[in-house]
């Protein structure tokens, strides 16, 4: 029996879900046993000095790179034994899948980046929150501003659409966060900025994507600003994605934000931007005689 139109689009679905599951489960179940790095990032959050939480080194274990207001946000969980923060941690990060993927979340479960975040348990999965929140509550943005930073061309949306008093409350809350903690943390705040200097144009040389910023940040800012004139907000977790410091397959989780967002996905004007190529490569060899 010839499988119906139906069935013929989900089989490709189906199977790179299933293709999904099995190497989640694979990293998890064969790898992290046999590699030892299970919530390797998680580490630097747990061992946080909020006196000096900038002693460590780059791309070491127990390395702290985000601004003394997160730091000081998490300091409480910095008194849990490990494996209560490390559960708690993992809560947090599986309802954000959850969260995000609603009534799909296996879907994005399968999406490879997002098992790979979970492994390494760091932050992008909130940066994908944050990303969809920040569209309705925008001070959402300063959590993005004061941990990766450059993410926070996302912002350029409320530019390009002239919407000033969302850019100008997420800029203020991320204002305010900066100025109390700064009173209370001058010295640290210091040596972030300095850190932060420091680390321009450095690479942490393990999978990251050898891509520098300063050529990933311009495609990003048009990207953002051509999905603010058209209203694809899929671009904007895009281009936070794009801007990230160091572009490694664990950062492409932010991209989960897109299944919670309205508007074309990406996915469309794909098949779109396709159907238009080759509509215009048909039309060029069909083209009637004599003209």
């Amino acid at each position: 029996m010839t499988p119906g139109p139906a069935l013929r689009r989900r089989l490709p679905r189906d199977a790179a879900v299933m293709s999904g599951l099995i190497f989640g489960a694979y990293i998890f179940v064969v790898s992290a046993p046999r590699v030892g790095s299970l919530a390797f990032d998680a580490v630097a959050y747990w061992r946080m000095d909020l006196s000096a939480p900038y002693s460590g080194t780059y791309g070491q274990l127990g390395f702290f790179p985000y601004s003394p207001a997160i730091a000081l946000l998490i300091s409480p969980l910095t008194w849990l034994p490990w494996q209560a923060f490390i559960a708690l941690w993992y809560a947090v990060l599986i309802a954000a899948v959850l969260w995000l993927g609603r009534s799909r979340f296996v879907t994005l479960l399968a999406f490879p980046p997002v098992a790979i975040e979970l492994y390494h348990a760091n932050i992008h999965l909130l940066l994908a929150v944050a990303i969809v929140v920040g569209f309705r509550y925008p001070a959402a943005w300063a959590f993005l501003l004061l941990t990766k930073v450059t993410p926070g061309v996302g912002l350029l949306w409320f530019a390009a659409r002239k919407e000033w008093s969302k850019l100008g409350v997420a800029l203020g809350a991320t204002t305010l966060a900066v100025g109390g903690t700064f009173v209370l943390f001058p010295a640290q705040w210091i040596d972030w900025i300095t850190l932060l200097g420091s680390l321009s144009g450095q690479t942490v040389g393990q999978t990251e994507l050898p891509v520098p910023l300063w050529v990933r940040l311009p495609p990003a800012i048009a990207l953002v600003w051509w999905g603010a004139r058209t209203d694809r907000y899929w671009t904007v977790p895009a281009a936070a994605t794009l801007s990230l410091p160091v572009l490694w397959p664990g950062g492409f989780a932010v991209l989960a934000a897109c299944w919670l967002l309205p508007g074309p996905d990406v996915g469309y004007d794909l098949r779109h931007a396709l159907d238009r190529m080759l509509n215009r490569v048909s039309a060029r060899f069909h083209r009637p005689a004599g003209i």
